[in-house]
């Protein structure tokens, strides 16, 4: 999911009557921002560069664009929400999508599987076959602009990039478009038409099937000679995608397939077969873990995750606190919600055998017991150093599957509530000393020195902290990212270890 950052001195606290939280990036064009709409749902607002607000010519050819774009509704497109083209300084809102970017993905992943990467193309294709129907060329279509989403992708900025090219700015060292991504008419400044964005398409599957550039790195010029003179270079890329990936990366616009030709061949590839559908399992785990859940949409449970073996291992009884002076919770009844503190309820988690796995990073295998001595069990990591972003309090962690959910959620999680995190009442927590943590330091810590509270003044620096989980078996290492006291996002850093003995 793209990151969010606090809002410099400078940016405005509102456009539009939209009130800014957070920016999410900046661009040639201009600054992305996270803001609320009146009612509380979030979007992404694009605010242009003032250089171009004071360009009549832009101004005319963004408004163009913005009334085109607002025609677009497509299910893989990023709405169009609401626009201030005459405005001082233009801008334009669309849908919020808490999701990384398809560039975000590649980096932190490597390639993707060729079913992801066929779903990947069919569902751009049926973006673009919205922006097309809409009059609309994206110009523009990269990685980047891609953000994925739990039910497939999303595409973003489509047609904007357009209303910069007739103007004088372009001349002075900006660049509409993507040199790794342009067709050969689009870098010969030739007409664009709708195979120029297959074109794009073809070079954006290329990448993320291979990793890398099907047309090299390097400075600008020379990546679009290659784009004009030379073929693109598939050798990291599957085999059985270069048919396909070839057609769309012809020289020649008339040669390539419509984006209804793209949906089709995708769909009858064996390695997608009868179920072309963006449903569990068309993201590899890793990726699929770094999502936050769509509203409504229920966490896993421990039946969905892998069974390494299966033992004879008694299931422990639900355990039911005694009632506190002050607690009006029955005893044996539901928890009883005080604003957003809740008492967490000890989950019923079948045994598995003890396996031994070593972990990704150098191989190490944690074995503690309660104390955090050496002991028979040990902790085998679970997700590994992703990172999540809370747009404000309505969300909170979801520390068991690592991803964002709306509040009141998930029963083991990391919530906010004003200037500090707040957990599960029967969840334990320590805060490093210094700026390594350990499953090992974790453990021994929370024997030790546990601690209630986790003000973000105290973690601000970057000092990692851990929580277990009321049941005792798992462990989040975290760091705050970004954050601060108030009611802005929250950006943090968690890396999942399970108990296996």
């Amino acid at each position: 999911m793209s990151s969010t950052h606090p809002p410099a001195l400078d940016d405005p606290r509102e456009i539009g009557g939209y009130r800014i939280q957070a920016r999410l990036g900046a661009g040639g064009m201009g600054v992305v921002y996270l803001a609320h709409t009146p009612g509380g749902r979030p979007i992404a607002l694009k605010a242009v560069r003032e250089d171009f607000a004071a360009d009549p010519e832009f101004r005319r050819r963004f408004a163009q664009e913005v009334a085109a774009a607002s025609r677009i509704h497509g299910l893989f497109t990023a709405q169009v929400v609401d626009h201030g083209a005459d405005d001082p300084v233009p801008w334009l809102a669309t849908a919020y999508v808490p999701g990384p970017s398809l560039q975000q993905v590649v980096e932190r992943h490597g390639p993707l599987p060729v079913r992801t990467v066929l779903l990947l193309v069919a569902g751009i294709a049926e973006a673009l076959q919205a922006i097309h129907r809409a009059g609309v060329v994206h110009r523009d279509l990269k990685p980047a602009n891609v953000l994925i989403a739990e039910d497939g992708p999303r595409v973003i900025d489509f047609g904007i990039a357009r209303a910069a090219d007739a103007t004088g700015l372009t001349g002075t060292g900006l660049a509409i478009g993507t040199a790794a991504y342009m067709a050969p008419e689009q870098a010969l400044g030739l007409a664009v038409t709708s195979a120029t964005d297959v074109f794009a398409l073809g070079a954006l599957a290329a990448y993320v099937a291979g990793g890398a550039l099907p047309f090299g790195t390097g400075p600008e010029s020379a990546a679009l000679y290659r784009v004009v003179h030379e073929p693109a270079d598939l050798s990291r890329v599957p085999v059985e995608l270069h048919p396909l990936l070839q057609r769309c990366l012809a020289k020649r616009p008339e040669e390539r397939p419509a984006p209804a030709e793209l949906i089709a061949a995708a769909h009858a590839h064996p390695a997608v077969g009868p179920a072309p559908e963006f449903t569990e399992g068309w993201l590899p785990g890793a990726v699929r873990r770094e999502l936050p859940a769509s509203p409504g949409t229920p966490s896993p449970s421990i039946h969905d995750r892998p069974t390494y073996a299966a033992a004879a291992v008694p299931v422990p009884t639900q355990r039911v606190p005694e009632p506190r002076p002050g607690d009006d919770r029955p005893v044996g009844g539901p928890p009883v919600r005080r604003g957003r503190r809740r008492r967490g309820r000890t989950a019923l988690i079948a045994g598995v055998a003890a396996v031994t796995v070593l972990a990704a990073a150098g191989g190490v295998v944690y074995h503690l017991d309660g104390t955090g001595t050496a002991s028979g069990s040990s902790y085998t990591p679970g997700y590994a150093d992703i990172e999540l972003t809370a747009p404000d309090d309505t969300y909170e962690f979801d520390l068991g599957t690592g991803k964002v959910v709306p509040a009141e959620t998930a029963d083991w999680y990391l919530a906010r509530e004003k200037g500090a995190f707040v957990l599960p009442e029967e969840a334990d927590a320590f805060v490093a000393s210094g700026y390594v943590l350990s499953p090992r330091d974790c453990e021994r810590g929370i024997e030790t020195e546990p601690v209630t509270s986790l003000p973000l003044d105290d973690l601000a620096d970057e000092r990692p902290f851990c929580v277990r989980s009321p049941d005792a078996r798992r462990l989040v290492i975290a760091r705050l990212v970004e954050g601060a006291p108030g009611e802005g996002p929250v950006t943090v850093a968690l890396s999942q270890y399970r108990k296996d003995g």
